[in-house]
This record gives C-alpha cells, sequence and structure tokens, in this order.
C-alpha cells in the first residue's frame, strides 16, 4: 500500500460556499483538476478558474429539480476504485472514468432548517442523498482518497495544501475519513431523531458535535468531558475554567431558577446541586441577603443565581463571599467591575435557550432516558385534605417550598416561610430523617419556624412526619398524597389545626 500519494484530481459540491475560494485557487495553482456541480461550478468559474462539470463525466445533466446529480458510476466508481486493484484500474480505463483524489462536500443544512420552524416539505428538501453518499464513498476508500466533508475542516486542508502542496499521507486520509463518517453518522442521528421525535421507534441515538475535555472528573483522578454547546447557553465574561462539578451545580442551579423565572427577585445559593439559600423579595439585594441567611456555612463555596440583573448594591454584598460561580441574565457595569475583584470567579450571563425535555445517564451497561419533571405545582392542582384552609400567606409559601421541593435531591423536606428557604433535609434515607435534619439546621441558623410551611417530595407513608412538624411549630403542609395511610396524616393536621393540601404529583429527584 502507498503511503504517500499526490492528488491530481479533486471533485467539490458543497452548500455552503464559506472559506472555498481560496481552496478552489489553491487547487488550481496546483494543477489539480477541478470537477463540479451546479451553484459550486458557477462559484469556481466566477474566481475565474477552470472547472469541468460533472455532467462531463456522466453525461447527464442534473435532474429531478437539482435531487440527482453526482448519483452516476462514474462518479462513485472515480472515487471507490482502487488504485492497487489492476481490474479496477483497468475497468476505470475501459469506462473512461476518472480517478477523484480529493472529494470536498458540504452537506444540506438539515439542522439549521428544522431549528428555523421550516415547512416539512422544507425539511425533507434538506435531506442530503449525494452529498452524504460521497462521504462515505470517499471516507471508506480513505486509501486512496482524502475526504474534506465540513466547512470546519477546510483552514486544517488549506493547511495541509500549502505544506505538501497536494500530497497526503495515509494518516492524514485517515483523520479525514474519521471526520467524515462523524459527520455522516451525526447527520444521520438528526435525521432520525426528527422522524422519531415521538419515539415511536423505541432506541435511543444521540449525537453532540461539541466537545470539551474538562481539567479531570468529579475528582482529580478521573477524566472528564462536556459534550454540548456552552456557549450557546452562557456568555462567560470572568473567572477559571469551570469543572466537572461546577458545571453539574450550574445545571441545578439553571433548573432551579427557571422555577421562579418572570417572578418578584430572587436569589438561589447551591451547594452540591441542591439549594442551600433561596429567598424572594422586593429587591434583589434583600433577596440574596436572605437567601444568604438560610445557610451562610454551606454558602462558601456554592454557585449563586438570580433570576434578574444583578446591581451594584447586590454585588457588594456577594463580593465579601468566597463563591465558585454567580449567574445572571445580565449584570450591570458596576456589578460586574466589583465581582471580577476575585480573579478565580466564575461570572456566567445566561442566554434564553431553551432546554432539553429529555434526561439521559449511564445505568449498568446501557442508559436511563426520561422526560424531564416539568411539572411545577400550582395552586390550580391543589387539593384541600384538611378541614384547616391555608391562609393565602401560607398558600403562597406552600408553593414557593414545592418549587425548592422538586428540585432537591430524595428523600427531601423542605421548610419555608415569608418566601425565604428556612432549611432542608436532603438526600434521606427516610423522610422522617429529613425532617428532622431540616428542622436541626433551621434552628441553628435562628430560624423561628411558628408559622412556617412544610413541602415534602413524596408522600407520609404514616403520620409521625406532620406530628414531628407540628411539634415544631410548622401551620401548613405540602405532599402529593397516594398512601394508603394518608388519613391517619390527614386525622393528625385536623386534631392539631395543620393545614394540608395534595398535589397528586411526586417530585423525586435522585
Amino acid at each position: 500500500m502507498r503511503d504517500l500519494k499526490q492528488a491530481t484530481s479533486a471533485l467539490i459540491s458543497v452548500f455552503s460556499k464559506d472559506g472555498l475560494a481560496p481552496i478552489a485557487k489553491k487547487l488550481n495553482k496546483l494543477g489539480i483538476t477541478i470537477y463540479s456541480t451546479g451553484g459550486t461550478e458557477k462559484f469556481i468559474k466566477d474566481l475565474g478558474i477552470e472547472v469541468i462539470p460533472v455532467e462531463d463525466i456522466t453525461s447527464y445533466p442534473s435532474i429531478l429539480g437539482g435531487r440527482v446529480k453526482t448519483l452516476h458510476p462514474k462518479v462513485f466508481g472515480g472515487i471507490l476504485n482502487r488504485q492497487e486493484n489492476e481490474s479496477d484500474v483497468k475497468e476505470l480505463a475501459e469506462y473512461e472514468i476518472p480517478q477523484l483524489d480529493i472529494v470536498i462536500v458540504d452537506l444540506y443544512p438539515f439542522e439549521r432548517t428544522v431549528v428555523s420552524g421550516a415547512s416539512e416539505e422544507d425539511i425533507i428538501e434538506k435531506i442530503d442523498i449525494g452529498g452524504i453518499s460521497l462521504i462515505r464513498a470517499a471516507a471508506k476508500n480513505f486509501k486512496d482518497v482524502l475526504c474534506v466533508s465540513s466547512v470546519e475542516d477546510y483552514k486544517e486542508f488549506e493547511n495541509l495544501l500549502n505544506e505538501k502542496k497536494g500530497e497526503t499521507s495515509l494518516a492524514d486520509r485517515k483523520r479525514f475519513a474519521a471526520k467524515a463518517f462523524n459527520i455522516s453518522s451525526h447527520y444521520d442521528t438528526s435525521i432520525f431523531n426528527y422522524f422519531n421525535a415521538e419515539n415511536e421507534v423505541n432506541v435511543y441515538k444521540e449525537s453532540i458535535q461539541q466537545g470539551t475535555e474538562l481539567r479531570y472528573g468529579e475528582n482529580p483522578h478521573q477524566k472528564g468531558f462536556f459534550f454540548g454547546d456552552f456557549d450557546a447557553m452562557f456568555k462567560k465574561i470572568h473567572g477559571k475554567e469551570l469543572s466537572y462539578n461546577n458545571l453539574l451545580d450550574v445545571d441545578a442551579a439553571v433548573n432551579l431558577m427557571n422555577e421562579f423565572k418572570g417572578e418578584a427577585p430572587t436569589f438561589a445559593i447551591l451547594k452540591h446541586n441542591n439549594a442551600c439559600g433561596l429567598a424572594q423579595r422586593e429587591t434583589l439585594h434583600q433577596a440574596y441577603t436572605d437567601a444568604l441567611a438560610g445557610d451562610p456555612v454551606s454558602a462558601f463555596g456554592g454557585i449563586l443565581i438570580s433570576n434578574i440583573e444583578i446591581d451594584k448594591a447586590t454585588a457588594e454584598e456577594i463580593h465579601k463571599l468566597f463563591c465558585e460561580v454567580v449567574i445572571s441574565p445580565s449584570f450591570s457595569a458596576e456589578a460586574e467591575e466589583i465581582l471580577k475583584g476575585k480573579k478565580n470567579r466564575i461570572l456566567l450571563i445566561q442566554k434564553e435557550v431553551e432546554l432539553p425535555k429529555k434526561q439521559v445517564r449511564t445505568c449498568l451497561n446501557g442508559v436511563l432516558v426520561q422526560e424531564k419533571d416539568l411539572k411545577t405545582d400550582a395552586a390550580e392542582d391543589l387539593k384541600q385534605a384538611t378541614n384547616n384552609k391555608p391562609t393565602d400567606a401560607e398558600l403562597s409559601d406552600l408553593l414557593f417550598a414545592s418549587k425548592i421541593c422538586k428540585h432537591t435531591k430524595s428523600n427531601t423536606i423542605v421548610l419555608a416561610k415569608n418566601k425565604q428557604l428556612c432549611a432542608s433535609g436532603t438526600g434521606q434515607t427516610s423522610r422522617v430523617d429529613a425532617l428532622n435534619q431540616s428542622i436541626d439546621k433551621a434552628r441553628s441558623f435562628n430560624f423561628d419556624l411558628s408559622g412556617a410551611v412544610m413541602a415534602s417530595d413524596a408522600f407520609f407513608p404514616f403520620p409521625d412526619c406532620v406530628e414531628i412538624a407540628g411539634n415544631a411549630g410548622i401551620t401548613a403542609v405540602i405532599q402529593p398524597g397516594g398512601s394508603i395511610k394518608d388519613q391517619l396524616s390527614i386525622d393528625y393536621c385536623n386534631e392539631n389545626d395543620i393545614a394540608m393540601v395534595v398535589t397528586g404529583t411526586r417530585h423525586f429527584k435522585h
């Protein structure tokens, strides 16, 4: 097998012409014959470069409105022939098939067309047939052909032409083949997921083109990677690179704060994916101050997030705290200057981006996929279970606590009062443990739980939780209901003037 190969011909058929001109000029300067189709052919001719129409090879015009241009034995024979196979070389001569050493293809923008909200007819027309076939053929025959399959690779290819004057090594061609199969597999996955939007075919396919190697994973001895378009979601304006754990906490923070989008100024502080402080107030400064009061110890090294622009007064308070990340829709100029005072503090401006509606995680020798918990408990969902009806203030606090509870690790209990998180019991193996943890924590930070409310992510199997809560001063409870012993908890509440509402929706978070 020959390692080095000098190119004498190239087939170019692209959708986007961006960045193509210098490549076409370089190929021409190196004396490499160019074959092309349709709009690409015209583009190259307009550069003053000689180009041979593919129709001259096939003796067929572009037909069916451009759906069929390159799908012909003389084109694919020129790509797929094996130069070291005497029979293949003989057939090329016999059927007057030109050898094609380089294939440059840019596919129709299927994903971009779907995102644009185009009609199904337009989307279907952006499913590339000839282009994807050219890519697969050229990449398969990397021993003899170099395949350039994306505009993103033009610069690398141009550098290769400049350095090696049209000559390529087997390693070069194999590297570009890997890129090509990445393009083709991603393209097919996107098309499949469009057609399988309702999951009628029960399989899981995902392909993400953006990838970043992180400093390390959850711990320094673990490798870590992020696959996703972080820049589409955030504008990072300051600080060190985000770590694996930072990204998990940022994800938890964003999902939690989405519950308070468009509401009064709200500030949350998270640690290890759970809220350790959260408050909603008339001003963001007060919301931050009261969120911090929820657990000033855990807030150290935490992730901070706001639902409105962070102003100077709030930034001055935040600056007193060591924190890893601050997230906001925007920062005032004064706030940005203050918060940049700590060189490693990460500042993120959150953009308006629709988040995925599915969650994926590895499990055993496969993956688990589920719909996200997009249900937010609302007043109209509540069913009064007790004789006592919650007051308007209690009802407001119950819904506030329920939002936090939904985003806290199970088993969890959340205690809140006056739109402030007093404490939560997170990730406990029993609901009683979660409740006791939250009460102890609230008291350790001097919260008066008289008149506070309690939210539970799942039902109470026994009346012990409402009894403990009642003794602590809790006056209203929100929970899903559904236990065969619900009535025991309801009876206790009735006997002790505690209001209870049930939602009918469990919010486990494992």
